[in-house]
């Protein structure tokens, strides 16, 4: 029997094939040097391990074949491994311990579990509390994958006592919810999602926009818009994908009656090294201390305390996703250094003439294309961010487009997920959950609602983002 040739493996070899050509025929020698030329063969290897993993390679892996293939070429070391040195790796490896943390004391489970019980027994309770519940877990960890190992098994919880019907719209409505308030809300503010520090990592680390994304300016930009794109995002699936049967009471009551341990000692310390963590990030205009020192400091009292061991060093923290998100954070300076973002910058910036001069032609046009490709950039939308990021200045200089009307692009691109394997938080759902996950049909039509939301945000934010400036 012949074996099925994968669209992975045909991806791969196409990609490997244009590497390839342009490292053997060099065919933009007019405005590329022999070494760049060779270097971006190498970024696109590395960006084929990325999105296609061939040979089930790790993220890490296409980070330390980039590393090896910039170092080989003669690339300073600075600049191959800028993005370990840049503060926003060292604020997100602090916020994978505080998810950790947070998984780890049962604080986030006891928080879920305490807010199911505060509303009454119905579809529309059951997805305001997992709203509720999403928001505030964000204010805690920025870890969206936490976020949903804390919510999933819960969701799952009280789709057996309310004894829904496997792959029912009831049982996909509330896996569904759960899932996507573990996502969404959070993006409204820069510590409140991992996009926080790897966006504005990338971001800052250009010279032309370095210090650009703060908190306040990503709260100001994202926050109005993630809130419409919530509220919709909820409507929409009420509306959609709640069955006709109402909940009964019993299956509401044997949620509520679901015991709870006594508050731990462990629980207490990490609640309020928490809560003093988005505290220090609200008042950074007084204080003034970085937010990476802030989390290294938290981080630091997590063990002090006893509410981190040792142990939970190696085992707190995916180390593979950071190996990645550094080097995904060198791209920066790799392609100054080589001239690559010049070139690109060339090729890009007369393309958006067409639609650059409207702001609202230009917004939609740029989701649609990023949303269609991210049925093909599946490594999380990181390496197609890390390519437009050294590109915006010259964008800017050219249209007077800022470089914040960008976040709401990569954050909500990030997130889409019509299809599971486009979305790793999706296909972490669907395997926590196992018999009881929500099906592909659902998840598909929760995944175009969720594209209509986003699109009728833009309606709202782009005058917004007018006023304010971002657009001429």
């Amino acid at each position: 029997m012949k074996q099925k040739i994968k669209a992975t493996h045909l991806g791969t070899v196409l990609m490997v094939l244009v590497a390839a050509f342009i490292m053997a025929a060099k065919p933009f020698s007019a405005n590329l040097d022999d070494a760049a030329q060779l270097m971006l063969g190498g970024i696109i290897i590395s960006l084929n391990i990325w999105i296609f993993k061939p040979f089930d390679l790790s993220y890490s892996a296409g980070g330390l074949f980039l590393a090896f293939f910039a170092l080989a070429l003669g690339l300073k070391p600075g600049i191959v491994f800028s993005g370990f040195t840049q503060s926003a790796i060292w604020t997100l490896v602090p916020a994978l311990f505080f998810g950790f943390a947070l998984q780890k004391t049962g604080l986030g489970k006891r928080i879920a579990l305490g807010i199911i019980k505060l509303f009454k027994p119905s579809y529309l309770s059951l997805v305001l509390a997992w709203a509720l519940i999403g928001v505030i877990l964000s204010l805690l960890t920025p870890s969206s994958t936490v976020r949903v190992a804390i919510m999933i098994p819960i969701a799952v919880q009280c789709c057996e006592l309310c004894k829904l019907e496997k792959g029912s719209k009831g049982n996909s409505l509330i896996l569904l919810t759960a899932f996507g308030m573990a996502l969404i809300p959070g993006s409204g503010w820069m510590s409140g999602v991992l996009w926080g520090p790897i966006i504005s990592g990338m971001i800052n680390s250009v010279l032309e926009t370095q210090g650009l994304v703060t908190f306040s300016n990503w709260y100001s930009v994202l926050f109005v818009p993630i809130v419409v794109t919530t509220i919709l995002l909820i409507a929409g699936s009420l509306l959609v994908l709640k069955p006709k049967e109402e909940l009964s009471n019993d299956a509401i009551n044997a949620i509520k009656e679901q015991a709870v341990e006594k508050l731990s000692r462990h629980e207490l310390f990490a609640s309020i090294i928490l809560i003093t963590v988005f505290v220090f990030f609200l008042t950074n205009r007084y204080h003034g201390l970085p937010d990476a020192a802030v989390c290294l400091a938290a981080v630091f009292l997590f063990f002090l305390s006893g509410v981190l061991e040792a142990k939970d060093f190696n085992t707190g923290v995916n180390w593979d996703l950071i190996v990645f998100i550094a080097m995904a954070l060198s791209f920066s300076a790799i392609f100054s250094e080589t001239g690559i973002s010049r070139w690109l910058a060339g090729i890009v910036v007369p393309a958006l003439a067409p639609i650059a001069g409207n702001p609202y032609l230009f917004m939609f046009s740029i989701m649609v294309f990023v949303f269609l490709w991210r049925f093909f950039d599946v490594a999380l939308f990181i390496p197609t961010i890390a390519i437009l990021v050294p590109i915006l200045p010259s964008i800017e200089a050219t249209y007077s487009i800022s470089p914040l009307v960008w976040l709401f692009v990569f954050v909500m691109a990030g997130n889409s997920f019509v299809m599971a394997y486009q979305n790793m938080w999706a296909m972490m759902s669907r395997s926590i959950a196992g018999e009881w996950a929500f099906t592909n049909k659902h998840l598909g039509i929760y995944g175009v609602i969720y594209f209509v939301a986003c699109f009728t945000a833009l309606l709202i934010a782009i005058p917004m983002w007018i006023n304010a400036g971002l657009f001429g």
